[in-house]
């Protein structure tokens, strides 16, 4: 699915493309509905700078049990655990 931001709401918000994804993508993760990696990927950011974007904004990034057991996991798949 494509998604078509006509240049009346870019140039209503003063923002660009790239600048509206990236809002809309910080908003979609705050409200729990993309993971960080979706959102990431949403702004066309690497994880790492768009959680230094989120903890600039001061915004939680979302880390639970099943995400640190992932992580374990790949980890250890990996060799390095």
């Amino acid at each position: 699915m494509s998604i078509i931001i006509s240049d009346e709401i870019l140039c209503a918000t003063r923002m660009t493309e790239s600048e509206m994804k990236l809002e809309i993508a910080v908003m979609l993760f705050q409200k729990e509905k993309l993971t960080l990696g979706q959102a990431s990927r949403f702004a066309d950011m690497n994880r790492i700078a768009f959680q230094h974007l989120l903890a600039s904004r001061q915004i939680p990034v979302h880390y639970d049990i099943k995400d640190l057991e992932k992580d374990i996991k790949n980890l250890q798949e990996m060799g390095i655990l």
